[in-house]
């Protein structure tokens, strides 16, 4: 870990493409915000707080595999950074798309009144189930870390994102419990998604062309 300083360029550009992820809300942060809206806002951040810890565990799993599978392969890493980079450009193409339509974004919320335990365990399984999860973990690991990088450099990396996750999450729920924070992002969107396209070209591109 004393070389921890060779890893933290990685460490922000993975943070990065998680924080403009983020801003480009999925169908589980729509989730969120249309059940803080119509259940309430604590029903929201239960169900934020599910979808972080769902977070995490796509981390874990993306750890092991990234690490077994290349320990185990030497052509893996290409392969992984091949995939990795042509779906951060897929998300640039979504985004773009995004930015290009007067109205996308479509709020909806959980049907049903249920306990907040229930909430919690609706979003870490809504989560765990996406397989979209599953490669956006594999893109970001590839980006933040080069070959070789340790397991507990990995771990560490993956703790500060679940943070970010969480925190992210339950401002979501908090923030959009109102709907004047809806009306704002929906006014700023389209200049939002055309920037986010932008950065996520950049970071696709940047890792299909690295030589590590």
């Amino acid at each position: 870990m004393q070389d921890l300083h060779i890893y933290l360029p990685g460490f922000l550009i993975g943070y990065g493409i998680f924080l403009v992820a983020m801003l480009s809300p999925g169908p589980n942060i729509l989730t969120i915000i249309g059940t803080s809206m119509s259940v309430g806002r604590s029903a929201g951040m239960a169900l934020a707080f599910g979808t972080a810890i769902g977070s995490f565990g796509w981390a874990l799993l993306s750890i092991a595999g990234l690490t077994a599978v290349i320990a185990t392969h030497a052509w893996a890493f290409i392969a992984i950074k091949i995939v990795g980079g042509l779906y951060l450009l897929w998300l640039a193409y979504k985004s773009f798309l995004s930015a290009s339509k007067h109205q996308d974004m479509t709020i909806k919320a959980l049907e049903g009144k249920a306990s907040h335990m229930r909430y919690f365990w609706r979003g870490f399984t809504v989560q765990m189930t996406n397989p979209k999860a599953a490669i956006f973990w594999v893109a970001m690991m590839s980006v933040a870390f080069k070959d070789g990088a340790p397991i507990p450099v990995m771990l560490l990396f993956g703790g500060g994102v679940f943070i970010l996750s969480f925190v992210l999450h339950q401002l979501y729920a908090i923030a959009f419990s109102t709907n004047v924070m809806v009306k704002g992002y929906t006014m700023a969107r389209r200049p939002l998604q055309a920037i986010l396209g932008t950065f996520f070209t950049f970071a696709g591109f940047k890792l299909l062309l690295s030589r590590t």
